[in-house]
């Protein structure tokens, strides 16, 4: 029979690595070795290809089948190679010719009728296929709404291991994938719709412009929830790349909507407390997939009932808040995914929670410990902290309530501030500037950052508190318009990271 080649993708969270697939058939009593660290799913290939190329019309060798997948050393994961294998096999018994299978990467899942059934990943292996130089992939056909997201590279879309196999011969000529619309989904509902909260309101605006992670606390009913809902509306709309790294986590979680564009607002993503680990940090069998922090890169990730969350979940918040990205370490490899998000969390004062304090049934102790949950250093990374009071009048708030659009013209006006402020040097936002950049060549005067000197040797304030306290302060000035922050605007950060807001 011979040797044959053909190419496919194998994933490592959301990058891609093309993978080179070699057929041998000849020689040795009939049987199907598979060669390259394939998992259990891709092991399984065997009598899926077996199945499809039979029921497609097409002849099984009866012979020894030799398939290896290089890099030998890579861990191959998932159903995706069915179709290159298939076709693999196929030039052997001289179906095609080698030279249609030369710089063309196969994506695809067989049925055993024969059918291309799609596969999670499609966008991370597109793009890993154009880096690496192939001139062509062919997809299912019900990928090729995914497929548009990417160009430079030529995409057809197949239902069929027939189909493909009249594709390389050239006797049928495979869909290429049409631009789909953006699809942004519904609105995010309005900022006017919150009944006063004037703290919370202003903290959420500063939190939009810098980029910064919030607190609020208040009792049930006083529009927490509302107010994060809200949020995301406040934020600008993602720039491409941003929108294409958020796409490929979507394409691997396999939460890419159907037949939609590329998605330019941020996402809201708002896990359950009763989440587990893997949920919310990523995680899974064999090579860990992402969770609801790296489904929120770009976005907000909303953790409503903060003190419900397990102690051992929100501590592990503390890494993708400061790195903005997870590593997760499983049998099979480590993957990294993503994870710049802006956190808002939201929580009750007590247990108990009544409409006012006065109310409230709980000990001062009970309350400290309630609260208490939230550790130190967690709290330590959130820059804002507001308090939420019981609404006492509707009459009296009705129209006077800013709306979204109004508060996202002052927050866009601040972020090009310090987009420009910040220009070449690979940051978009205050809250992902180092702080010994703000402490160094853009260092405030003494008298500014009196007020953090005071925090530091009172014991009030952490080394790395100072830092966002800092980066809250430049964010104040962007929304007011000045150049640099002076000492009022460095004690208003201050004033909204003070533990008794919490």
């Amino acid at each position: 029979m011979g040797l044959a080649r053909a190419w496919s993708v194998a994933l490592l969270g959301v990058e891609g690595r093309v993978v080179e697939i070699e057929a041998d058939v000849g020689g040795g009593l009939p049987g199907v070795h598979l060669l390259g660290l394939p998992d259990a799913a891709l092991h399984e290939s065997k009598d899926r290809v077996r199945a499809a190329i039979v029921n497609s019309g097409r002849v099984w060798p009866n012979e020894r089948i030799v398939l290896a997948l290089s890099p030998a050393t890579l861990r191959k994961t998932g159903s995706g190679f069915d179709l290159a294998l298939a076709c693999c096999i196929l030039r052997t018994t001289e179906v095609v010719e080698q030279s249609a299978l030369d710089g063309t990467v196969l994506l695809g899942e067989l049925a055993l009728d024969g059918r291309l059934r799609p596969v999670r990943g499609v966008l991370p292996c597109l793009l890993a296929a154009r880096a690496a130089g192939m001139r062509r992939v062919v997809v299912p056909e019900a990928a090729l709404p995914e497929a548009a997201l990417v160009d430079g590279i030529d995409v057809r879309g197949a239902r069929s291991l027939t189909e493909v196999l009249a594709f390389l011969r050239g006797n049928h000529s495979l869909r290429a994938p049409v631009a789909a619309q953006e699809h942004d989904g519904p609105e995010p509902p309005d900022l006017a719709d919150v009944v006063g909260q004037d703290d919370a309101r202003h903290a959420l605006e500063i939190a939009a412009a810098g980029g910064h992670h919030v607190l609020l606390v208040g009792p049930p009913g006083t529009g927490k929830t509302m107010l994060a809902q809200r949020f995301v509306g406040l934020l600008p709309r993602l720039a491409d790349d941003e929108a294409l790294a958020l796409a490929a986590v979507r394409s691997v979680a396999g939460k890419l909507p159907p037949g939609s564009g590329l998605s330019t607002v941020p996402p809201l993503v708002a896990p359950h407390h009763s989440s587990s680990m893997a949920a919310l940090i990523g995680g899974g069998s064999g090579l860990a997939r992402p969770g609801a922090v790296s489904l929120a890169h770009r976005g907000v990730l909303f953790m409503d009932e903060a003190p419900e969350w397990g102690a051992t979940l929100l501590d592990a918040l503390r890494t993708p808040l400061e790195e903005g990205e997870v590593r997760l370490a499983r049998a099979d490899g480590t993957v990294q995914y993503p994870a710049r998000f802006q956190l808002v969390l939201a929580a009750n004062p007590c247990p108990c929670a009544p409409a006012h304090d006065r109310d409230c049934i709980c000990s001062s102790l009970v309350r400290r410990r309630y609260l208490g949950r939230l550790s130190g250093p967690l709290l330590d990374r959130v820059d804002l902290r507001a308090r939420m009071f019981p609404v006492t009048a509707l009459s009296d708030a009705s129209g006077l309530a800013e709306s979204t659009a109004t508060v996202r013209a002052r927050v866009l006006a601040a972020r090009a501030a310090a987009a420009e402020r910040w220009a070449g040097q690979g940051w978009r936002t205050n809250a992902e500037v180092p702080g010994p950049v703000l402490r160094t060549r853009f260092a405030l005067p003494r008298s500014a950052v009196r007020p953090l000197d005071a925090g530091l040797r009172a014991g009030e304030l952490t080394a790395r508190g100072a830092d966002r306290a800092l980066r809250v302060a430049w964010t104040l000035a962007d929304l007011a318009g000045r150049e640099r922050p002076d000492q009022e605007l460095v004690e208003t950060a201050l004033f909204f990271r003070d533990r008794r807001a919490a």
